[in-house]
């Protein structure tokens, strides 16, 4: 389904400000594969993520979706094969619009341009059956503007806009680390049945190292560029942070030591 091959990028090359974002990244995920992604700020998770939608174009390396190489197709044509979700409530949905406008874009996303009607009713009846699944009395409320929802509100909502088209993969960029504790437990289970609804492979990046355990069938740890550790099935599951945490200093103890072997 998605397949990394040698994906490496450099910013602000050959001067005093460069840094590897990422450093022969391989990565095979298979159709409905769920992963969550860990690592301190700059390991090169969004990076990785961009480098996946088509916002940035790796220096080296191939990105392949369902065997065909996307790798040079700009993040409006890889539209159809992503869906993703942001960590900002407001990045996935235009506030001033309604929600029926919302959803009428986000289905006309995978769809022919056609001078028709943005919503006639047997569309409308379909966007109020997809909202009922949010369990959030959204369905009733179509005409209203999305800039008045709430924070979790609106994050479901560009959950649900990011996945009913069915694409290939989902993107999830911390989508609930600016959302409370409540909210952020309910967009999560929102995220795992939709998920499983659909079938998607999926990637989701996040800073808590409890919900990347309870999450998904497969766990990746990144750091300075490269994916360090990946663990799936019950090896994952039978894992604490605590393992986590020490796996982690356990490998970079491994590069500092190899790094001063190579100095000498």
């Amino acid at each position: 389904m998605l397949k990394l091959e040698d994906i490496s990028m450099t910013f602000n090359e050959d001067t005093p400000d460069e840094k590897i974002a990422l450093q022969d990244v391989n990565v095979e995920l298979e159709k409905g594969e769920f992963v969550t992604v860990i690592g301190s700020n700059g390991a090169g998770k969004s990076t990785l993520m961009n480098v996946i939608s088509g916002s940035l174009i790796p220096d080296v390396g191939n990105v392949l979706i369902n065997d065909q190489n996307v790798v040079n197709f700009p993040e409006y044509k890889r539209s159809k094969m992503i869906g993703r979700v942001f960590q900002d409530p407001m990045a996935g949905t235009a506030p001033s619009m309604t929600i029926e406008e919302n959803l009428a874009m986000a289905y006309a996303r995978d769809k022919k341009r056609r001078l028709v009607p943005g919503v006639n009713k047997k569309r409308q009846d379909f966007f109020q059956s997809y909202l009922e699944t949010l369990s959030l009395g959204l369905e009733d409320r179509l005409n209203a503007k999305v800039g008045l929802l709430s924070g979790g509100e609106r994050q479901a909502l560009s959950l649900l806009m990011a996945t009913f088209t069915e694409p290939y993969i989902l993107l999830l960029d911390e989508h609930t680390a600016a959302l409370d504790p409540s909210r952020a437990e309910l967009i999560t289970e929102i995220t795992q049945n939709v998920v499983d609804q659909f079938g998607l492979t999926t990637l989701m990046v996040t800073h808590n190292m409890q919900q990347a355990l309870d999450l998904g069938d497969r766990l990746f740890m990144m750091d300075k560029g490269q994916i360090i550790l990946d663990i799936k099935g019950e090896e994952k599951q039978n894992l604490t942070v605590k393992d986590l945490l020490d796996e982690f200093q356990r490998i970079r103890g491994k590069q500092i030591d190899s790094d001063r072997a190579v100095l000498g």
